[in-house]
């Protein structure tokens, strides 16, 4: 974060150091009273940091533009990769994949035309890499305002895959956007096949990459050390990929979810919960600061676009905004429609979803830290002549980010009521499932355990009520186990209760690799058997 701020831009009052504390303490503050007020947190972040451009004696803040993907990018998309569903992408990945890659693409198109078309001296290059600024939504708000609310999972499923996967989209068509305005030249067939390069190329690093995270993480074996691994796995990763020239994004992505996958297989229960906080606050921490940055700069880019008037800024502005708020609406419906008229298999695998849901998806578009991240990574010059428009494409991409997060972040829970969304319930049916699941198998093994341990029936008489009573009622119930001044004894019930509880997460985990219930609800259920076996320990 330190490296990441122009060290030239801070001349005056709070240095680097004092800065990066005072946005950390603004953006825990704003975030406190964001939850008070019952909206998404990085609306008020952008807000707040538009604030706090302009209170005198705070520097001028600038981001290196080489170093931004890498402080912030690769951990933003290594969490969301690691609680992705396997399951859920494969099982929506042609919406996904519509949205992911076909929206992107329609959006830089949409809006690079249109850009050229407001701003003839801009050159088409640059036009299209203002496009892929600004296509990739940031599912953050989105997922904030569903999970309070209440909105049906297989929207939030694609819309978390969807922000998983188009980062990669839009950050390629941006690479090829400036290798174009850097060399004059563009070929559709060598961009064809080097997008196929980056992203093959690419997810085969992300994949290599988890294994070998998975493999030391398990051998650490280490709540501390395996946390500070997985901090510092996805800027390795990004760098390596970028490196051979493939897609940092797609690696850092791959190895995240196949981490995630495989956790409750090569990490303790320890390590688990230890790291599962970690990185809540480590994200947290990494969103915050993002999104006042955001508000933070756009006093200092304004003031470096000196050839426009306010009033040319706006128009600008505000057709940009409705461009990218449009192109969205005008891909969804059709994508969703289209496909189900054409083909009778998908019309039966999926049917016709309503037309509220079908909005909602479509009006849940709002723009984050990766359009920040990619308009910031404009390369300061061409050759020896600076880089045409940059503070202005810079400017357009806080707008759009602006004018969707706090527009349509704003209006989206009245959008969800209004229209009369509400989950589908389906939750709290799969959590259940796996909690009866678990429970029936922890019996199964505890009257195995009766017969392998005659000289304990004390605690195995103990145990068959306890779990008696939770398949009963599929409550938990806090266990301690007998106390004992034989030290022997004390540790052959703990690996009694440690059998038990390894048969229930071994139960969970064929339901979860079987397709049978949801991730979420088999998270859940894994982190009360964490809970318990680190209660056992004590």
């Amino acid at each position: 974060m330190i490296a990441a701020i122009d060290t030239a831009s801070v001349s005056q009052g709070p240095g680097a150091i004092e800065l990066v504390f005072l946005l950390l303490f603004a953006a825990t503050g704003l975030a406190v009273v964001a939850r008070r007020l019952g909206i998404p947190y990085p609306i008020l972040l952008v807000i707040g940091g538009v604030l706090l451009g302009f209170v005198p004696g705070l520097p001028s803040v600038a981001l290196a533009p080489n170093i931004v993907f890498l402080l912030f990018l690769p951990p933003i998309l290594f969490g969301a990769g690691f609680f992705t569903s396997i399951r859920d992408l494969k099982a929506n990945f042609r919406p996904i994949a519509l949205l992911a890659v076909g929206l992107v693409l329609f959006t830089t198109v949409v809006v690079a035309i249109v850009a050229h078309a407001l701003i003839p001296s801009l050159p088409w290059a640059v036009a299209f890499a203002l496009g892929a600024i600004v296509a990739p939504p940031d599912a953050v708000a989105a997922t904030s305002v569903f999970q309070r609310l209440g909105v049906p999972r297989r929207a939030v499923t694609i819309l978390e895959g969807e922000s998983l996967l188009n980062d990669a989209t839009a950050l390629v068509a941006l690479g090829f956007a400036v290798t174009a305005a850097q060399t004059g030249a563009f070929s559709l067939g060598g961009a064809a096949a080097n997008f196929g390069y980056v992203a093959v190329v690419g997810i085969l690093i992300g994949v290599a990459a988890g294994f070998l995270v998975g493999a030391v993480v398990r051998r650490l074996d280490d709540p501390v050390f395996s946390v500070v691994v997985t901090f510092l796995a996805p800027a390795t990763i990004y760098v390596a990929a970028q490196f051979v020239g493939a897609s940092g994004v797609l690696a850092v992505v791959a190895a995240g979810i196949l981490v995630g996958q495989r956790a409750p297989r090569t990490q303790s229960s320890e390590v688990r919960l230890a790291g599962q906080a970690a990185w809540q606050v480590l994200l947290f921490l990494i969103n915050g600061a993002v999104f006042i940055l955001i508000g933070l700069q756009l006093p200092a880019v304004i003031a470096g676009i000196q050839s426009r008037t306010a009033a040319e800024l706006v128009l600008l502005a505000v057709a940009i905004s409705l461009t990218v708020i449009v192109a969205r609406i005008v891909w969804v419906f059709p994508g969703t429609y289209i496909p189900r008229a054409l083909s009778e298999k998908i019309r039966t695998r999926e049917p016709n979803p309503p037309r509220r849901n079908v909005f909602l998806v479509s009006w849940a578009g709002m723009r984050g830290v990766v359009s920040l991240a990619a308009a910031l990574s404009l390369p300061l010059t061409i050759g020896a002549s600076p880089f045409p428009e940059r503070n202005l494409l810079i400017f357009l991409a806080f707008a759009v980010i602006l004018a969707t997060l706090v527009g349509q972040g704003i209006s989206l829970p009245l959008v969800i009521r209004r229209l009369g969304i509400v989950a589908d319930g389906g939750a709290a049916h799969d959590e259940a499932h796996v909690r009866l699941a678990a429970v029936e198998a922890g019996v199964a093994r505890i009257e195995e355990l009766a017969v392998q341990w005659p000289d304990h029936l004390p605690l195995i008489e103990s145990l068959r009520v306890q779990y008696g009573h939770r398949a009963e009622h599929l409550d938990e119930l806090h266990h301690e186990g007998p106390e004992t001044e034989a030290e022997q004894e004390l540790l052959e019930h703990r690996e009694i209760r440690r059998a038990v509880i390894d048969a229930e997460r071994e139960a969970i985990l064929r339901l979860r690799d079987g397709g049978g219930v949801t991730d979420d609800a088999f998270r859940a259920v894994e982190r009360d058997l964490d809970l318990e076996e680190l209660r056992m320990e004590a």
